[in-house]
């Protein structure tokens, strides 16, 4: 914290100025967030809340915006045109984080966590933590889960860039928005998610694809080459890898392919899901086997239906039959 700034906030308290401690303390946290201190900020800010309430609840309005208003941001970036937030920010207790991986691909999730932490010192030597990375792989197998155990791992906000918001049918619109995007998101640390990037990111070479969409992604190219944000993230997610420039690839620190769980993955998920519910006697190899090749959204998706099942006939107990149900209308559907 700057000397001047503490000396200030010590005189507001020795004069029990409660207007100037509330502005002071708002310019702490700010300045510890701007560091890339953000648990640290947000403990700080949670205390200034339970203060606030205790002393008086009606008063919050007149306060400082807080992180949760913003996303940690003091303004999301919006469209000019249509004055659409371009992000959306997903709050902290919103985040999923509990990942089920096999153990190589957990340790490089690991990596990237343990870089960020230890990003000052790896500075000092003139090294770079991860920045950029690049998740892929088939629908339900987690890219989207991972990026928010990186945010919530990280302490980072997490912001969603919204493509019905940045994409525009106006010449020039779509690549001026993803700047707003990054000009803002440079700003303060974040962790900066685009989900289904391909849909900015498509190959130059594809002939069905429009002039327009190729100069969105020289803009796109160009924009990740001079992203240097101090104390951030930046993750992508795509399921349709192979339709990606190939000169992004290139602009990654990490590419990480996000695998359909094995039997061992799917068991845990399956039993984890069923965690809040008593169980019967359940042929738990029959089960795997029946589920071969699925993600582990549908795996999650399996578990909460046989639930449901045994509720509604107000057994209470999970038992085969649930599950097996439950496999077969997943079949059903991708059939």
């Amino acid at each position: 914290m700057k000397a001047e700034l503490l000396k200030r906030l010590f005189r507001a308290i020795a004069a029990s100025d409660t207007g100037a401690i509330d502005k002071l303390s708002y310019l702490v946290i700010e300045e510890e967030r701007k560091k890339g201190h953000t648990l640290l900020a947000q403990q700080l800010e949670n205390i200034q809340k339970r203060n606030k309430n205790k002393e008086s609840p009606a008063s919050s309005e007149s306060s400082p915006k807080s992180s949760e208003s913003f996303g940690t941001l003091s303004e999301l970036p919006t469209s000019p045109r249509s004055n659409i937030p371009l992000v959306t920010y997903i709050s902290r207790d919103k985040l999923r984080h509990h990942m089920v991986l096999s153990d190589s691909i957990e340790r490089r999730f690991q990596r990237i966590e343990r870089e960020y932490a230890a990003r000052d010192r790896l500075a000092h030597y003139g090294l770079r933590y991860r920045q950029r990375i690049l998740l892929y792989g088939s629908p339900g197998c987690g890219k989207t889960l991972g990026a928010e155990r990186l945010a919530w791992n990280t302490g980072l906000p997490l912001l969603k860039v919204r493509f019905d918001a940045i994409v525009s049918s106006f010449l020039g619109e779509t690549a001026h928005n993803l700047r707003l995007v990054f000009e803002r998101a440079s700003s303060e640390p974040c962790l900066l998610f685009f989900d289904e990037c391909d849909s900015i990111a498509k190959s130059r070479e594809d002939r069905q694809e429009v002039g327009e969409i190729k100069r969105v992604v020289n803009t796109f190219l160009q924009i990740l080459d001079e992203y240097e944000a101090s104390s951030s993230l930046l993750v992508a997610a795509t399921n349709l890898n192979q339709s990606l420039d190939t000169a992004l690839w290139r602009r990654f620190d990490d590419l990480i392919e996000v695998p359909k769980p094995g039997e061992q993955e799917l068991l845990f998920i399956i039993k984890q899901t069923l965690s809040t519910v008593e169980v019967g006697t359940i042929d738990w190899d029959t089960i795997i086997q029946q589920m071969k090749d699925f993600s582990a959204a549908q795996a999650v998706r399996i578990a909460e239906d046989a639930a449901k099942l045994a509720i509604l006939e107000r057994e209470g107990l999970v038992i085969q039959e649930h599950l097996l149900l439950a496999i077969q209308e997943i079949k059903s559907v991708l059939n």
